[in-house]
């Protein structure tokens, strides 16, 4: 039996965006809004709310129960800090909340994820499925060696 962590984390991430971004509905603020208070642009990539949707998928399948604020840190950048004498300070900027939550909340309607009351969020078994399936269609299509006692 093949789960999700048995396969490249980009490539089932990009398979699950495929999958999950007819059951989403993009809002038309993103492409406007910035990713985190540390970046300067909104995101360039045409497909960015489905791929945003399918690693959060993951992310609660793999760290769960986790809340908004997590994720938030998970999805964040470190800040710029002085790079005299090769010193910077190990602080990070958090992502942006709403893009967490807006998605999260998209997720829960479509069924892949559930609200735990003073837990945080988990992932149903309808999203397990999901990804395990993916997951296993994924590693036999990939041609890798090192992947093929998963099989």
């Amino acid at each position: 039996m093949t789960t999700f962590y048995d396969v490249p984390t980009e490539d089932l991430i990009e398979t699950v965006a495929e999958e999950v971004a007819d059951e989403l509905d993009q809002p038309d603020w993103v492409d406007f809004a910035k990713t985190g208070t540390g970046r300067e642009l909104p995101p360039e990539q045409d497909d960015f709310w489905a791929r945003r949707a399918a690693s959060l998928l993951r992310k609660v399948a793999d760290d769960g129960p986790v809340g908004v604020e997590r994720l938030r840190r998970a999805y964040g950048d470190s800040t710029s800090g002085s790079t005299r004498y090769r010193v910077r300070p190990k602080n990070k900027t958090d992502g942006s909340g709403n893009i967490v939550r807006t998605a999260l909340q998209q997720l829960e309607e479509a069924g892949y994820v559930e609200t735990n009351e003073g837990r945080g969020r988990t992932v149903t078994g309808e999203g397990r499925t999901l990804l395990d399936d993916t997951a296993e269609e994924l590693i036999e299509e990939l041609d890798r060696p090192e992947l093929e006692r998963y099989a």
